[in-house]
């Protein structure tokens, strides 16, 4: 291999993994700003959750209104996740 051909080939290399850090830690940054979000869903999943899915399967809600955070293991799920992914981060710090 020519001498331009390997530094073109390692400046490839360079610059996709400068864009994969870069949206990785844009990842990270976003994730951790979720934070208040996160806490806003655990505390209806505490509430008012219950008495919203009891309505909806009781079908007092609008067919068409969206309704995904009232699936049985949904919520549920998204916040045991959260709280995986953010030990490990703890951990890794």
């Amino acid at each position: 291999m020519k001498q331009t051909e390997r530094i073109s080939q390692m400046e490839s290399l360079f610059d996709k993994s400068n864009e994969v850090i870069r949206q990785l830690q844009q990842a990270v940054d976003d994730f951790y700003a979720l934070q208040p979000v996160i806490s806003k869903l655990e505390n209806y999943y505490k509430t008012d959750w219950h008495t919203d899915f009891e309505a909806d399967e009781e079908g007092k809600l609008p067919t068409e209104l969206k309704r995904g955070v009232l699936s049985e293991d949904g919520l549920w799920d998204l916040l045991e996740e959260y709280q995986r992914l953010k030990e490990c981060f703890e951990e890794s710090e």
